[in-house]
């Protein structure tokens, strides 16, 4: 029998398994690089589970904040701001669409904000936001977060396809007495030449010049379609401003709505576009941040105020469709916001095309021909996809509320709450933790009402629309 004195000396620890333990694991962190630990235990192996972060095989650290600016500029006055004054104002009136436009600027300039100043946490750079997941929450979080981000960004591209055949159905009838193509021929022809521009086009970075021509073509299309909107309300009769509908109806459209204003001005890709800045990267991300809330909803808020004063309730989803002015003035408008759909599709697909050149180890120049045979097959498959989803469901109001209520929602303002929450609580006074936990709660809640909302929109048009419907 062992005494009460040597029953203790067997519970400590010796000194050299102590060392021989702390030698092991050195091996084992310098063994994984790239890996990052999940926050629970694995049963069996006794040891955390990891996750393997590959190194992007796309250029980062390379540009400046400006050209930043310019890429979430670039998301914001895309064609989608054609269809705000129909899908937000006309469901919210005056003084909720004022107001909530205000309070969503504010609110994502804050959200976006959290996810940057979280870029070097740990004191290495999260390139992806599904690794800045990983790196706080662990394994499960990386795969939803990433299954989160790809629905975003997938349902945000078949809304630039849409938008795009659009744009050149409405080019084509200017010009056309009798209408023999329908949407569905235009969103094959948008989905061409997306595909042609993804196979030229490597990487974000890029994007230099041609970043350039889409702040070009955005400004064509919005001082024309502003200019000729603002004409036909000062000869138009008093317009309609009320809401229209029953009054669950009414509920319904303003949630929706308000999904809306949430989608209108986040990427859902904030690390992505982080990835690519020269240090100082937070400083950088958050000057093009600044650039993106101020200058950059100037023209948006601007094309968004005068279509719904010039038409009311009668604003279309397309406001192009509305105005009435030269032919080849509405016609150089259209092909503009088909072009500049088809650079900020190629924004918010390079996620995407990142995971699969990374998975690939696809680094080559955007013509030799390995890489160039890759993109041809990979990319064209992707956007093939997306084309085929869009030609058959081409309502483009439902797809704004849906990409709000599943993923930009969680992604841009519940994500980024808690995960601030969780890798700052230390630092964090009792009042912040309580502001951001308010956050979490307020938009989850948000998110499932604006789910029902969107759904029960997608119920109800697919009773007056079918597949492949020529909108």
């Amino acid at each position: 029998m062992k005494t009460k004195r040597e029953k203790k000396k067997s519970q400590i620890p010796n000194f050299y398994t102590l060392k021989e333990n702390q030698k092991q694991k050195k091996r084992k962190i310098k063994r994984e690089p790239n890996m990052i630990a999940d926050n629970k235990l694995d049963v069996e192996g006794d040891r955390f589970s990891t996750v393997e972060i590959p190194e992007t095989a796309h250029q980062i650290s390379s540009d400046s904040w400006f050209q930043a600016g310019v890429v979430l500029t670039s998301g914001v006055n895309s064609v989608f701001v054609l269809g705000y004054s129909g899908t937000i104002m006309v469901h919210l009136g005056w003084i909720g669409g004022v107001v909530g436009l205000v309070l969503a600027t504010a609110i994502s300039l804050y959200a976006n904000m959290l996810v940057a100043k979280l870029h070097e946490f740990r004191g290495k750079r999260h390139i992806r936001y599904r690794d800045l997941a990983a790196e706080i929450y662990g394994r499960k979080a990386y795969y939803l977060t990433w299954a989160l981000q790809y629905v975003n960004l997938f349902m945000i591209n078949i809304g630039f396809l849409i938008l795009g055949a659009s744009s050149l159905k409405a080019c084509y009838v200017l010009f056309v007495e009798e209408v023999t193509m329908k949407l569905p021929y235009f969103t094959a022809i948008a989905g061409f030449v997306c595909i042609l521009f993804a196979i030229s086009t490597p990487n974000l970075s890029s994007l230099r010049v041609w970043l350039a021509c889409s702040t070009i073509l955005s400004l064509i299309y919005i001082v024309v379609a502003s200019v000729l909107a603002a004409k036909d309300g000062m000869n138009a009769p008093p317009r309609d401003y009320s809401i229209h509908g029953t009054t669950a109806g009414k509920i319904f459209s303003i949630i929706g709505a308000s999904s809306n204003l949430m989608f209108a001005f986040n990427t859902g890709m904030v690390p992505e576009i982080q990835a690519t800045l020269r240090q100082p990267a937070v400083e950088n991300m958050l000057k093009a941040l600044y650039f993106q809330f101020t200058i950059g909803v100037v023209p948006m808020y601007a094309i968004i105020f005068i279509g719904y004063w010039a038409y009311g309730a009668s604003a279309s989803t397309y406001l192009l469709s509305n105005v009435s002015g030269p032919v080849w003035v509405k016609a150089a408008a259209n092909i503009s916001a088909f072009l500049q759909s088809v650079i900020a599709l190629h924004i918010f697909a390079s996620p995407a095309y990142e995971y699969m050149d990374t998975k690939f180890k696809i680094t080559g120049g955007a013509f030799e021909l390995k890489s160039l045979t890759f993109r041809i097959v990979a990319r064209g498959g992707y956007l093939v996809i997306s084309s085929t989803v869009s030609a058959l469901l081409p309502f483009l109001g439902d797809f704004e509320s849906l990409t709000g209520a599943l993923s930009t929602f969680p992604l841009t303002f519940i994500l980024a709450s808690h995960m601030y929450l969780v890798a700052k609580k230390s630092s964090l006074s009792s009042l912040q933790q309580s502001w951001l936990w308010l956050n979490v709660v307020f938009f989850s809640c948000m998110s499932i009402a604006a789910t029902v909302a969107a759904i029960r929109l997608i119920v109800v048009d697919s009773k007056k629309y079918h597949v492949f419907a020529d909108v």
